[in-house]
């Protein structure tokens, strides 16, 4: 067994530990036998029929191929780890710590400026093959050299990959500056290198590929299901990172075209379960005989995470958004007021900053000494209000005309150089200020409409293109828009995934996350900081500053996030009692024999 906390570590020469965490030491002991989450005693068997809207005609989704859009389910953080794993794996209760899978043990000095796994003697592959150190390196290169920009930006920084005896690998980094990159090194995927071929690793493919997880692929009909059958010779079915999970012998999940095909299959029983975000639909649409009759479940759970940022993106590559004045006065148009209580039954919260709802958050907080420090170079550039925590979106009055809003979105437009000639608002030169909303969904076209009109009523001109599955992802990949809705969760632990989300280098790397084309040096040094903080203290300032860094900008119009998550479920799907702060994990859910006792056995 592994120690917790070995004695006679050094820093040249750490023991091996079971797990390891981003701040302090990992919340589970050497000797766990399951997840907080997990429910050691969950049946195995029976099936699961997942829901998604949308379409695929790729298997690999570890590369940006134009066009393109993955399969759910190979490595998902909605349905898990079903065909890859990693050599670590994610205790989802914890904000960010990670326990052994692929690996048995991992050794990490104080600076974090190596990090090496020995690998579980009976780890493999679905085809019986051993996991070898050959296969994790091959991983590693493959993706710096072949993968998404994210994975070549981030094992670019490895400056060595050596076996070390038998089982062992040790990545050595320039320093230890990116204090979380050893972590997500753990969290990497590690291919059977004998079924990749170089050469093609870079194009999308729907031969079901060869991993060491719980599933195979059973049967893939592109665009309209995928079915993933349990292995049932996979190799870490004892192991306690495993107890209570992946329960089900087959997983479905079936692609539907709009939000409303998809809830009509979940009341047919064609779809075992069903998350929902729009109250709308939570409160009229789940209105049928199965629920009256208790064999469709609506339950709420509460959320222990940031509540990330949900909004209407500008593309500050294009001329009408380089400004930030022009984002600003034009966020505040956006009538959350109206749109909550008319659509949305008055059951969304305002989204204000980019970690809501959580201690990173900077609003109603004053920056501390600690964040003035980082921010010295930027603080005078920052909005008085964004810096003191006061600022906050633009509240109206709900009537979707709040006059005193309309005038004060004119008067910043105006301070950029528009005025408005007759009915259109204008540039200095001439030019209308106009642009277009890119959406892909009725849900979507239906929060640009509001929006829309709320901006026509200043002479803002924003056509609505409506776009199918396939070109909406296209489009986005390549950064074709003007304005784009879009959802960045966050958990307690953000770290280098946000330099692909606002880093500069990620600006014009098509199939990145940074939508909005940020630029920004303030923004590249917090997150610089980030992942440099040795302690919770200056990781939370970092995080803060990060924070008022991404609202001065203007980047987004936030639009509003739910304060739990809301699913409905059939009464033959069960769950353990416990659901992790990431909110549930529908991997640890398993199938009921049937009959009403088994569900209430459940809770």
């Amino acid at each position: 067994m592994l120690p917790a906390n070995p004695v006679g570590a050094t820093e040249q020469e750490p023991k091996p530990v079971h797990g390891i965490a981003m701040h302090g030491a990992p919340a589970l002991p050497a000797d766990f036998d399951h997840l907080p989450y997990a429910s050691p005693d969950a049946k195995k068997g029976g099936a699961i029929t997942y829901g998604v809207q949308g379409t695929f005609d790729s298997l690999n989704q570890f590369i940006v191929q134009g066009g393109t859009t993955t399969a759910r389910g190979l490595r998902d953080n909605q349905f898990g780890a079903l065909v890859f794993e990693s050599l670590l794996d994610r205790n989802m209760d914890e904000p960010f710590a990670l326990y052994g899978l692929l690996a048995e043990s991992v050794r990490m000095p104080e600076e974090r400026d190596w990090i090496e796994f020995t690998l579980n003697p009976q780890a493999r592959f679905s085809d019986g093959t051993p996991v070898t150190v050959e296969d994790v390196i091959f991983s590693f290169e493959i993706l710096r050299d072949k993968g998404r920009p994210h994975f070549r930006a981030r094992y670019a920084r490895i400056i060595k990959m050596k076996k070390v005896g038998e089982r062992s690998v040790r990545f050595v980094f320039a320093d230890g500056a990116d204090r979380e990159l050893p972590l997500l090194l753990g969290l990497s995927p590690i291919f059977a290198s004998h079924t990749i071929d170089p050469a093609t690793f870079d194009k999308s493919t729907l031969t079901p590929p060869v991993g060491s997880g719980p599933y195979l692929v059973a049967e893939v009909d592109p665009g309209s299901r995928i079915v993933y059958r349990r292995n049932p010779d996979y190799w870490a079915k004892d192991l306690p990172i495993r107890t209570g999970l992946y329960n089900f012998d087959e997983v479905g999940i079936e692609y539907f075209r709009d939000e409303n095909t998809l809830q009509e299959a979940f009341k047919k029983g064609l779809v075992s379960i069903l998350p929902v975000a729009d109250p709308a639909r939570w409160v009229t649409g789940l209105s049928f005989p199965a629920v009256d009759a208790g064999d469709v479940l609506k339950e709420t759970f509460e959320l222990g995470t940031p509540a990330g940022m949900y909004g209407f993106v500008f593309n500050t590559r294009r001329p009408v958004f380089a400004d930030v004045r022009v984002r600003r006065a034009l966020a505040m148009l956006f009538d959350f007021e109206w749109v909550n209580r008319t659509l949305y039954y008055d059951l969304y919260t305002r989204t204000g900053g980019y970690f809501d709802s959580s201690v990173l958050s900077s609003l109603g907080r004053p920056a501390s000494a600690l964040e003035r420090g980082l921010l010295a170079p930027w603080i005078e550039t920052l909005p008085d209000d964004v810096v003191d925590g006061t600022w906050r979106p633009t509240q109206a009055d709900g009537s979707g005309r709040d006059r005193t809003v309309l005038r004060a979105a004119v008067t910043g437009l105006k301070e950029a150089g528009y005025a408005i000639d007759g009915r259109t608002m204008k540039a200095a030169d001439g030019t209308p200020l106009a642009f277009e909303i890119l959406v892909a969904t009725k849900d979507q076209e239906r929060l640009a409409l509001a929006y829309q009109r709320a901006l026509k009523a200043i002479g803002v001109e924003a056509a609505i293109r409506s776009v199918d599955g396939a070109q909406y992802q296209r489009r986005r990949q390549t950064f074709d828009f003007d304005m784009v809705l879009n959802n960045w969760p966050v958990s307690l632990s953000p770290g280098n995934e946000q330099r692909y989300r606002w880093g500069s280098a990620a600006a014009d790397q098509d199939g990145s996350f940074n939508y909005a084309g940020v630029r920004d040096p303030a923004a590249d040094a917090m997150i610089d900081a980030m992942l440099a903080a040795r302690d919770g203290e200056s990781f939370t300032a970092a995080v803060r500053a990060f924070d008022r860094v991404l609202i001065s900008g203007a980047y987004v119009v936030p639009l509003f996030h739910l304060p739990e998550k809301w699913v409905a479920r059939w009464k033959t799907i069960l769950r353990p009692e416990r659901h992790s702060v990431f909110g549930p994990r529908f991997e640890a859910w398993w199938a009921a024999d049937g009959g009403e006792q088994a569900v209430d056995d459940a809770q």
